[in-house]
Parts: structure tokens; C-alpha cells; sequence
């Protein structure tokens, strides 16, 4: 993949509900480029998240990728290790499950606007729909996002993600009706945050709405296989990660 200079920096998104800080990166030749959301794993905004946005940018787009949790402050919101692993695991979701719980489909959908808002009014960006990706429960934003502003996306991808089809009244699935974007879907093999017969029931639901979508289950991959700052992270899964989402926004982006 070729690359090209890149120049990134943070920067403050509006939202109602007060400032959500971002990492903003883009190319460095100063014309406008395809825009993309980047959704957060529940980890949080930090460096392995900043340089898959670099990765990106570097690819040709313009990147945003906000800090989901800005109403409980800025990044880092919990200290993280350099090296997520082991018992620590479960500590920090000990933290973090209840600021998962706060980001509701109103929220979700609230935010989202601001940040679609703010990306396609930047001149790095071009005047168009948004390519959006997101990881663990950025999956569900991201599948959120689709049906929330669907005139607004052009393509959403969700890897290893979690509760993207659920018995809850406000499941993230059952916007399909209203979805326009091309999905794709990397699910993780023998995940428990996303067992087979929710997947079975995302595609049904794709299916039946019409949505163009693909989804493959990367086997032997664990949840959060492609985060290289955890002990999910699994180099053969996320290389197979990186070459379907790129080839999905260069097909729609």
C-alpha cells in the first residue's frame, strides 16, 4: 500500500453536550480527501488508536476519532497500561461498562452528527458521504451511525464488534430498513460479545432490508484482534482487516 505524508493533531469537536476531544489526521498535500470516523474500542482514545487513524491518512483520507466518553473527560478517561493483558482486563471494564452504558442510540445518534458535521465542513475534506469504522463497541456505533444518518454515510465496517444484534427494543440491527451504506463486518471467531446466533441475526436483518453487506468470521481470532496494545491482538487477523476495509472505502469512498 502506498503511503503519502500525513499531518495530524487534536482538536475539539462541539457536541451538545459539551467539547469531545478527537484525533484529527489527514494527508499533508492540502487538498481535500474522502473523510472517515474512526469508533473507538472501549479502551479508549490512545496511541495504538491515533496510528491506525495515521494508517489511514496515509492511505489518502481524512480521520476523526473521538473520544466517545468525552462526558466523563478527556483522554486518557481511565489509565491504561502499555500493554493490556491478563486480570487488568477486567479492572479497567470494572471502570469503563458503566460509560458504555451512557452511550445510548439518542446519544450515539446526537453525537455522531456533531462529529459528521464538524468532518465534512473541514477543508481536508471532501463535500460527500463518510466512510466510518469501528472496533469492539465501536462496531455498534458505527452500525448506529449507518442508520442514524444514513444520507450521510456512504460506507461502515465493524470489526470484533459487540451488541450489534441483540433482543433489546433499540438494537443496533434493526435500523437496516433505513441503511444506504455498503457494510462489511469482521466478526471474531468464538466471541461471547457477539455469539453466532447474533450474527446469524445482523445478516437476516441486512438481508431482508435490502443492505449491500458482507461478513466474514475470522477464525481463530480472538476479540480485539486487531488492537497490537492487548493480548487479543492476532497480526494475521488484523493484516486480513486492513486490506477489507480499505478495499470496501476505496469501492465506495
Amino acid at each position: 500500500m502506498a503511503e503519502c505524508a500525513i499531518t495530524g493533531t487534536s482538536v475539539d469537536v462541539p457536541t451538545s453536550d459539551g467539547a469531545a476531544d478527537a484525533w484529527f489526521v489527514h494527508p499533508a498535500d492540502g487538498a481535500p480527501h474522502p473523510a472517515v470516523l474512526l469508533y473507538m474500542d472501549a479502551f479508549g482514545l490512545r496511541p495504538h488508536l491515533r496510528s491506525m487513524a495515521d494508517r489511514l491518512a496515509g492511505a489518502g483520507y481524512a480521520v476523526l476519532v473521538p473520544n466517545v466518553f468525552h462526558r466523563h473527560g478527556r483522554a486518557p478517561v481511565v489509565e491504561l497500561p502499555d500493554h493490556i493483558a491478563g486480570d487488568g482486563r477486567a479492572a479497567l471494564f470494572g471502570r469503563i461498562r458503566p460509560m458504555m452504558g451512557g452511550l445510548t442510540p439518542e446519544v450515539v445518534a446526537s453525537d455522531a452528527d456533531a462529529y459528521l458535521t464538524w468532518l465534512q465542513a473541514r477543508p481536508e475534506t471532501e463535500d460527500r458521504a463518510v466512510g466510518v469504522t469501528g472496533y469492539c463497541m465501536g462496531a455498534r456505533l458505527a452500525l448506529l451511525t449507518a442508520g442514524s444518518h444514513p444520507k450521510r454515510v456512504a460506507a461502515a465496517a465493524g470489526f470484533h464488534g459487540a451488541g450489534l444484534a441483540t433482543p433489546d427494543a433499540d438494537s443496533p440491527h434493526l435500523l437496516a430498513p433505513g441503511i444506504t451504506a455498503e457494510l462489511y463486518f469482521g466478526h471474531a471467531d468464538n466471541d461471547s460479545a457477539n455469539p453466532p446466533e447474533a450474527q446469524a441475526t445482523l445478516d437476516q436483518a441486512l438481508t431482508a432490508a435490502g443492505v449491500r453487506h458482507r461478513a466474514e468470521v475470522y477464525t481463530g481470532a480472538s476479540h480485539g484482534f486487531t488492537m497490537a496494545d492487548t493480548d487479543a491482538y492476532d497480526e494475521r487477523a488484523a493484516d486480513r482487516h486492513w486490506s477489507a476495509l480499505l478495499g470496501l472505502f476505496a469501492r465506495t469512498l
